[in-house]
């Protein structure tokens, strides 16, 4: 089975097929891996690049390749006959042979030092063939003897960048995105039912209460401990581990891991709505002197026992959301459902896939009323940043689909570099042209919180700064974000009448979502973008909803769910405000 990294876990793959066929992002992380493993080995670097190369193409295209016949599979841009035979071996057999042997000539620890951020497949053959460092551990505790920087293309910087990769890869090895949880559940929930057919089970925990990262999916299960050991016992692919006596864990290091709540017909509802509670929230409700007389029949005579509303699963996660609730009740949750426009997309004019027309008439298709593009700037060198020649041309292109597919409205924006000293990437002259300005932090990311917030700061107080974008630069179980203050970035956006957004790339899912609450309370604006560089990506703003229902946000307190009108209105009377 092919080793995949954190999309679809093989187990379950292997469970389901036939009845699985491997999607585009799989097939290229495939040859991904196998380009690297042959870098690791120092085998022929032609084709290695020319595997890269594929991997890089196949993601970026629209089509299934499932969906294409070999000769049609040969002809599309960055593949060839042979590449093409390989896609079809992964299309019929879910393996590809020539990657196998690699993994099978390869330790699993020199492997596993792929996922260490600063060392690419060159330099991880360079440890394992000189240094005979086989793990990431031994990786580690070499470093901390000084011993990496020794070698030829390591100094003192390179060592301390590795040593902080590797404890946060090693903090977060078992934990995955949400929306890479979401597309193996289905498969698991589905394992689970077939290998117990006759037993009640129910997904609960933090995938229920739409966590952005999942180190586990959660099951309660009528049955009893004993007879689960048993099946699991003669399932392959399944260790027990850290197991206690109110949970089974099954380790499965082809993917998720999966925790067991056994439980008796009479103690299952109780077991479901305390395995639905985060441990504070839940400690939190058994605070009460009403708990112990709770009434578990269901959730809505158990919270009622409590004297509450059912608080919704996406809310039962902080320690203060019950009081919060008594006060101020239920709010009425955001949907996707109330999203009216797509703000914060990029087009082929920058480092986008689509062209202008094409995401005009996948936004029409959502539904939606308006798209504002917010294509990369020109300090942007590496994203095919616009000069201000391009700008121009792109606003005339803009003028023209207004024409075209009024009343549906294409609105001017620009994803503005915050530059080092915090200001943005035009002069004032070019930025009043724009509908609005979304300002991001794209480089220099490793800043002291001093910088960080000078350089923010400085950015929310110019005038045309009309949202704050991914606010941290975080990337989840990849890269930390800067450190800021957030109480007084909040506090600037405020004075300011800048929006924050709510990136919904489920890689960023940035500003954090236990901080919006403090903004809404500021009376700071959230907006909701999917900041996406494909058509398909604009689905993704289902991300940032789920994460904004856990921070109780409503449609009233969203940007991107204002109507046209609003949307104009808004971006109207700010202009008057700020006097540009």
């Amino acid at each position: 089975m092919i080793m995949r990294s954190r999309i679809l876990p093989g187990l379950f793959l292997c469970l389901v097929l036939p009845f699985y066929t491997m999607d585009n992002s799989q097939i290229a992380e495939s040859f991904s891996l196998l380009s690297q493993l042959m870098d690791i080995h120092g085998e022929n670097s032609f084709r290695s690049k020319s595997y890269a190369a594929a991997a890089f193409a196949i993601k970026k295209m629209p089509i299934p390749l499932s969906r294409l016949s070999d000769d049609e599979m040969s002809r599309q841009k960055g593949i060839g006959n042979s590449t093409a035979q390989k896609i079809r071996e992964i299309l019929n057999t879910g393996t590809l042979a020539s990657l196998e042997d690699l993994l099978k000539r390869t330790p699993p620890g020199v492997v596993e030092m792929l996922h260490i951020k600063g060392i690419g497949p060159k330099k991880i053959n360079m440890i394992w063939r000189e240094m005979g460092i086989e793990n990431p551990g031994e990786l580690l505790y070499a470093c901390r003897e000084n011993r990496l920087k020794l070698y030829k293309g390591f100094g003192e910087k390179t060592q301390q960048n590795v040593i902080d990769s590797i404890l946060f890869y090693f903090k977060n090895k078992e934990w995955h995105l949400y929306a890479q949880v979401e597309i193996a559940e289905p498969l698991i929930t589905g394992f689970l039912k077939k290998t117990f057919p006759t037993s009640k089970i129910f997904l609960t925990g933090a995938f229920t209460r739409q966590m952005e990262i999942i180190k586990e999916l959660e099951y309660v299960i009528a049955e009893t401990p004993e007879y689960i050991r048993n099946i699991f016992s003669a399932t392959e692919g399944f260790t027990e581990n850290a197991s206690d006596g109110d949970f089974l864990y099954y380790k499965n290091t082809a993917g998720i891991n999966i925790k067991l709540y056994p439980t008796d017909e009479i103690s299952l509802e109780k077991k479901r709505i305390e395995t639905s509670c985060s441990v504070e929230f839940l400690t939190q409700l058994q605070t009460t002197s009403e708990y112990e007389k709770a009434d578990f029949k269901n959730e809505e005579s158990f919270f009622s026992s409590l004297g509450l509303p059912i608080i919704p699963l996406p809310l039962r996660e902080l320690a203060e959301t019950p009081a919060w609730v008594k006060t101020k009740g239920i709010p009425n949750l955001i949907t996707t459902n109330d999203i009216r426009g797509i703000i914060h997309c990029h087009s082929n004019w920058s480092d986008g896939e689509p062209s202008l027309e094409e995401m005009v008439i996948a936004a029409k298709n959502l539904g939606v009323e308006y798209l504002v593009l917010s294509d990369h700037s020109r300090a942007a060198f590496y994203a095919n940043g616009l000069s201000i020649e391009r700008v121009k041309e792109q606003h005339t292109c803009i003028d023209e689909l207004n024409r075209r597919f009024a009343p549906f409205r294409i609105f001017k924006s620009i994803e503005s570099d915050i530059l080092n000293d915090g200001q943005l990437d035009y002069p004032d002259e070019i930025l009043a042209n724009f509908d609005m300005v979304i300002a991001s932090v794209h480089s220099n990311l490793k800043m002291p919180v001093e910088k960080a917030m000078k350089r923010l700061l400085t950015a929310i107080q110019n005038p045309f700064t009309t949202i704050l974008g991914h606010l941290t630069g975080r990337l989840l179980l990849t890269r930390e974000g800067y450190p800021l203050n957030l109480e007084e970035i909040i506090d600037a956006c405020l004075e300011n009448q800048v929006t924050i957004e709510l990136n919904a790339n489920p890689n960023r899912l940035d500003i954090d979502w236990r901080h919006i609450r403090h903004a809404l309370n500021k009376g700071v604006k959230i907006s909701i973008n999917p900041d996406a560089h494909y058509v398909e990506s604009f689905t993704d703003i289902k991300y940032g909803v789920l994460v904004a229902q856990k921070a109780g946000l409503t449609r009233e307190e969203n940007l991107s769910s204002m109507t046209l009108d609003e949307f104009e209105n808004f971006l109207s009377r700010r202009k008057a405000e700020k006097a540009i």
